[in-house]
């Protein structure tokens, strides 16, 4: 039987990897979306896909 202390740690692995997200593995719909307008039609032409990638950025928890 694991002690209380095992128990506690093992209860917090998946709050911890949840916070671990890398800023390349977060919002792949709008990164993919964004980074295919910018190539095609370059950044000046993309704002609004920009935009939406900063708030999916932005919600995830990340500072941009």
């Amino acid at each position: 039987m694991p002690s209380p202390q095992e128990q506690k740690t093992s209860s917090d692995a998946p709050q911890q990897q949840e916070k671990k997200l890398k800023p390349c593995c977060a919002c792949p719909e709008t990164k993919r979306v964004r980074d295919v307008c910018i190539i095609e039609n370059g950044e000046e032409h993309c704002g609004k896909l920009i935009e939406a990638h900063k708030a999916c950025m932005r919600a995830a928890g990340f500072n941009v």
